[in-house]
């Protein structure tokens, strides 16, 4: 009993530790709660993406529900082409405007193929220009990647769906 103990809390260290890092990554505001509605008046989205900008943040997710997330993204310009294989995405464009392209084959930068789910580009996809206001839906499994812009924000909400 008591070396079960302890593997469970060394466990529960590793995982902490892992919750830490994930946090220094993305910072988490709060945990989505199963009884209530949450609001986020625009003048404290606002704040956010002042703090994102004065941070140098990419993301910051605004509930963590764990098969489902909603967060703020803000780039400055090209992002990574990826794939979620399980997770659909939905974009609502609250400013700027960029290039998505989604679909396609995500490669390296020599144009060869990725066999993961990051790569520099996408070949093969189809392009539109999106901005503000726009609503986008990405689901599982679809390579994805805004390019040509010179800053977008949008609201991502994501959830498992495989």
């Amino acid at each position: 009993m008591r070396r079960f103990c302890l593997g469970l809390a060394g466990g529960l260290a590793i995982g902490l530790t892992a919750a830490v890092v994930l946090v220094a990554q993305i910072e988490i505001r709060q945990q989505a709660p199963t009884d209530r509605a949450v609001d986020f008046p625009t003048a404290e989205i606002d704040t956010i993406i002042q703090e994102m900008d004065a941070e140098g943040q990419v993301t910051t997710r605004l509930l963590e529900g764990g098969s489902y997330n909603v967060n703020i993204r803000r780039i400055s310009n090209a992002e990574t082409a990826l794939m979620h294989p399980r997770t659909t995405d939905v974009y609502v464009i609250r400013e700027g405007s960029g290039t998505l392209v989604t679909g396609g084959q995500i490669v390296d930068e020599q144009g060869g193929p990725v066999a993961g789910q990051r790569g520099a580009a996408i070949r093969g996809g189809s392009e539109r220009v999106i901005a503000a206001g726009d609503v986008i839906f990405i689901p599982a499994g679809v390579p994805h990647g805004i390019r040509d812009t010179d800053g977008i924000t949008w609201f991502n909400i994501r959830f498992d769906t495989r």
